[in-house]
Parts: C-alpha cells; sequence; structure tokens
C-alpha cells in the first residue's frame, strides 16, 4: 500500500467534492480509502464521478452491473467488486446471476440474457486484446441494443478499468467483504 498519498477525510476536502460525496458517504457509513486518495486530485476525481453518474444513466442497471464486475473480476479489483456485488444484490440481482458475472463464462452461463451475454463477450475482448480487433464482438453488441448503449458500455469499460489500475496500483483494501464470503 502506498504510504506516499496523504489519506484526507471528508473535512479536508474541497466543499464541492465534499458536497458531492456527503450522501455517498451517508449512505455507505465510510469514505471510502479511494476517495481519501483521490482527494488529492479534487478536479478529476470529482469529474470522474460525474462520468461514472452520466454512464449509469445511459445504461440499464443490468449492464452498468454487468460492465463493473466483469472488469473487477478481470483486473482482480476486488475493491470495486465487492461493492458491486452488494449493489447489485441490493438491486434485486439474483446471487446466481452475480456469480455467473465473476464467473467471466459468458458461453456457460445460464443466468444471463443474450444481451448480457454479448456485453460479457465484448467486455472480455476489449480487456484482452486492450480494445484492438474487437470488431466483431462490439458489433455483435451493438446489433442487441441502441448506439447509445453501445457506446456508453464501451466507455464503461475504460471506466472500470481506471478504477481499477488506481486501487491496484495502491493496494486498497476493500471497504467491505464479498457476498460470498459472509
Amino acid at each position: 500500500m502506498s504510504n506516499r498519498i496523504p489519506r484526507l477525510e471528508m473535512e479536508s476536502l474541497p466543499p464541492d467534492l465534499a458536497a458531492y460525496l456527503e450522501p455517498r458517504v451517508k449512505r455507505l457509513g465510510y469514505l471510502g480509502e479511494l476517495f481519501k486518495c483521490a482527494g488529492n486530485a479534487p478536479d478529476v476525481i470529482l469529474q470522474f464521478m460525474h462520468f461514472t453518474d452520466a454512464l449509469k444513466k445511459a445504461l440499464p442497471d443490468r449492464l452498468t452491473e454487468l460492465g463493473a464486475l466483469t472488469v473487477a473480476s478481470y483486473m482482480e479489483n476486488r475493491y470495486e467488486r465487492h461493492q458491486h456485488e452488494r449493489l447489485s444484490a441490493k438491486l434485486g440481482f439474483p446471487r446466481e446471476w452475480i456469480a455467473e458475472v465473476n464467473r467471466l463464462d459468458p458461453a456457460s452461463a445460464e443466468a444471463l440474457t443474450d444481451v448480457e451475454k454479448a456485453a460479457q463477450v465484448y467486455a472480455l475482448a476489449a480487456l484482452q486484446k486492450r480494445g484492438i480487433g474487437v470488431e466483431d464482438e462490439f458489433e455483435a453488441l451493438a446489433s442487441l441494443v441502441p448506439p447509445s448503449e453501445a457506446m456508453a458500455f464501451a466507455m464503461l469499460i475504460g471506466r472500470y478499468v481506471t478504477h481499477a489500475i488506481v486501487v491496484n496500483t495502491l493496494r486498497l483494501a476493500p471497504p467491505v467483504p464479498s457476498i460470498f464470503e459472509e
């Protein structure tokens, strides 16, 4: 874990970032360590969170969670995977669905819809190949959803890769356990 990055508390954050994070902190009961670290670049993390909000508005919840869980599992980002497992459960998605998404094997997934399978196939190809030569996988997804959702999903993959790189670089511990560890 990096000790060179100060961990800021809410009172040390700029007012606009603190105001944005306050409802989240009240709901969760804690300020996540990612925000404590990223608060050192307040304008960047605030825009990152606005980007996250725009992605959530652009996509159905199941596609958002499928993308978040897929990237988190692939990138070994337990910090985000555990939180999105909990959010998925809170949204009413079955544990079986969450487990199948985490397995990263859409071909054998029985709980995923055709759209969700196509989305995960694309996400995994994009991750494995760095987005190069994944036109067929993207076209398969784009043939099943509106163009706005296809583009938002592609951008969502990048958003969660960014999160994983930061968390893995700093070696941040998950703030909550996996729903499968309780």
